[in-house]
């Protein structure tokens, strides 16, 4: 054998030594996982380099055919390229072999089973208060009033003078009231809304304004500085306090049953003349101040629950809204949102209702 078909003998020898190596790991593949298949890629991908590309043993091997005997040269010629198709051969199995069970391995991993049940979306439902509000609102709805909404911010007239509160009052303080930089103030009762609205509608009317109010009240269990609001507005010819009381105690009837009873104790309020607050029979002890044996929680044993303030609508109302007191009169009345959801849900703390903790919220359908 000449000297350079035994150099080529070598080349393949030294091949074949290596090569076994990979030979051994490939059997091994499913004891190895997918992450040591992918190693085994790369590390082949440059094995097949080094032994089959341009600066290659074999790459170097072409070239002592021509230093080989014109008779000697042929049968050397095809002894190289038997030697490089085997090296070529044995990496590509290997290669593809490789690629199939890696490409079988994502597949198996990122499988779907489509017989399985599929995962039910999340579905969101309504704030508690929200739920409260539409409740009231379809109440009134069906009573015959519409709903008015309107703007959040408003000037000193419709929050303050327009509502019968002259300048001195404690309302319009700004420890009590947020101002702009520019000097509007955050509406502290929908009371503008019903302003508004008599402006624009005239005599007769009957609405409810609910939305949101803001008060500088330190947040406490009792008390947050932005919190909801319902107003009612009825004005008409020959309204009376009987009127009043007639819709509040329809609306509390529909809304807690027929057994709720309703009372008024005298108030002051400067926007309506005689002025009210209205209590209701608790709804938990039907009056009675004992639920379960004990004192009853909602009324605080009394048997009665505030609500919120009502009357009359003041004579000046009425003119600053262009409404002539002497033909039309009318009653209002408004109440918390906030302190209604916490007596019908039992919380403690009416800030549980703004701190978007879903596993409180999702209570509530």
């Amino acid at each position: 054998m000449s000297e350079e078909k035994k150099q080529v003998e070598k080349i393949r020898e030294a091949f074949e030594q290596e090569f076994g190596r990979f030979v051994d790991l490939r059997n091994k593949l499913s004891d190895l996982g997918l992450a040591a298949a992918e190693n085994l890629q790369r590390e082949i991908s440059e094995f097949k380099t080094r032994h089959t590309g341009k600066k290659s043993e074999i790459a170097n091997a072409k070239k002592l055919i021509g230093r080989v005997a014109p008779e000697e040269r042929g049968s050397f010629g095809q002894f190289v390229q038997s030697v490089e198709k085997r090296i070529v051969t044995a990496i590509d199995e290997s290669e593809s072999a490789l690629n199939d069970y890696i490409l079988k391995a994502k597949t198996e991993r990122e499988r779907v089973d489509v017989t399985l049940p599929g995962r039910r979306p999340r579905v969101g439902h309504l704030h508690l208060i929200t739920l409260l509000r539409q409740q009231i609102e379809d109440i009134f709805v069906s009573m015959g009033y519409s709903i008015e909404d309107d703007r959040e911010i408003e000037t000193d007239y419709y929050n303050f003078d327009a509502l019968n509160i002259p300048d001195g009052h404690p309302a319009r303080e700004s420890q009590d009231t947020f101002y702009t930089t520019t000097g509007f103030a955050l509406r502290s009762q929908t009371s503008t809304v019903q302003i508004r609205a008599m402006e624009r509608r005239g005599a007769p009317i009957r609405i409810i304004a609910p939305g949101r109010v803001f008060r500088r009240d330190t947040p406490d269990p009792t008390h947050v500085p932005m919190f909801h609001q319902i107003e009612g507005l009825c004005v008409d010819k020959g309204i009376t306090m009987a009127h009043l009381k007639g819709t509040v105690a329809e609306w509390l009837r529909r809304l807690f049953g027929e057994g709720t009873k309703v009372r008024m104790r005298p108030s002051y309020f400067p926007f309506t003349e005689p002025s009210a607050e209205f209590d209701f029979s608790c709804f938990k002890c039907s009056g009675t101040g004992q639920s379960d044996g004990a004192r009853c929680r909602p009324c605080k044993g009394s048997g009665w629950i505030e609500l919120g303030g009502c009357g009359m609508v003041h004579p000046n109302v009425l003119e600053n809204c262009g409404v002539d007191p002497q033909v039309y009169s009318g009653f209002a009345f408004g109440f918390g949102l906030e302190r209604m959801c916490a007596l019908m849900y039992a919380l403690d703390d009416i800030r549980l209702m703004f701190e978007n903790d879903v596993r409180f919220l999702g209570q509530f359908r």
